[in-house]
């Protein structure tokens, strides 16, 4: 029997990280340590809120702990919310119920310190926003970098960025958490969108998903078809198509299994300065990685991806 993978995740909770969790949940290959929220898609608040609603909503076999992080890059101002990607509340205007369930009081970078102590090099962190949160927890114990691993949802090497024409939304929201991080020693993944831009969940898939839940899922149902609905509508008005991309759900099946993925190992460097270049994710091609620091998905097994998803969430 396949070993189930313990993760920490960290979500700025918009739509994205949304399917993202709905997706961890399900998942009988990923138990969830716990959850920390970060600013990003929305406020930091509200995405604890959001979060905190969707694990309301998809009703998880056991308790997971959520934690509240940074509302604010390191050393930035933090930007305004996607609201034409997102919604206003980040779920695309969609409200779910209250949660009975508060969260933590322990500090983000705090929970992020103490979970990986506890379950040292037995935890994955799997970041799909800013990674404010792990740099801040890093700065408190830099030996945590050694005791886990990290997949990300962030960064374009070989694609155009999609904040700034070199850099991805993620890295450029916190370009100095994301240096350190990168300059850290611990073992990355990098799911980025030179494998996300090629993960799109189509209307066919949609109908395929929404034809297969049950009358007792008709919760689960009505959220999904509004984030589909709105992500195709989003997608539309911004001349991309009509799909969703499936960014975050993407770096969570990775951690599931990374024969998902072709990557490659390179040395990414992260620029902190410039008003373009700002948040890159770099490489020096021209010469050979004589060391490296992360192993960047390149490609990604799209259709097997996507049914795999469509399966998970109905299960």
């Amino acid at each position: 029997m396949e070993q189930v993978k313990h993760i920490l995740m960290d979500v700025d909770t918009g739509v994205d990280d949304a399917l993202a969790l709905i997706f961890a949940v399900k998942s009988n290959k990923l138990h969830i340590e716990g959850i920390t929220t970060v600013f990003g898609n929305v406020d930091v608040k509200q995405a604890t809120e959001n979060t905190l609603r969707v694990l309301e909503l998809v009703q998880p076999p056991y308790g997971i702990p959520v934690a509240m992080g940074a509302d604010a890059p390191l050393f930035r101002p933090r930007r305004e919310n996607v609201t034409a990607i997102h919604g206003a509340n980040g779920l695309a205007g969609y409200e779910l119920p209250e949660s009975r369930q508060l969260p933590v009081a322990e500090k983000a970078s705090d929970f992020i310190v103490r979970k990986v102590r506890e379950q040292a090099h037995d935890i994955t962190l799997v970041f799909t926003g800013r990674l404010t949160n792990l740099a801040l927890a890093l700065a408190k114990d830099p030996s945590i970098a050694q005791k886990a691993k990290l997949v990300l949802m962030g960064g374009a090497i070989q694609v155009p960025g999609n904040t700034t024409p070199v850099s991805e939304a993620n890295i450029h929201g916190d370009p100095e958490a994301a240096h350190r991080v990168f300059e850290s020693g611990i073992p990355i993944v990098m799911v980025g969108l030179d494998v996300t831009s090629k993960a799109k969940f189509s209307q066919a898939h949609y109908h395929e998903l929404m034809n297969g839940f049950t009358d007792e899922q008709a919760e689960l149902q009505a959220f999904l078809h509004h984030m589909f609905t709105f992500s195709f509508e989003a997608s539309e008005r911004l001349n991309e198509g009509k799909y969703r991309l499936m960014h975050d759900p993407l770096a969570l099946a990775v951690v599931e299994n990374p024969s998902l993925v072709e990557m490659k190992d390179y040395y990414v460097y992260i620029e902190t300065k410039g008003p373009v270049s700002s948040g890159a994710t770099l490489v020096d091609f021209r010469h050979p990685q004589s060391r490296t620091n992360a192993s960047v998905c390149m490609q990604v097994r799209e259709e097997e991806f996507l049914q795999h998803y469509i399966r998970t969430v109905l299960s």
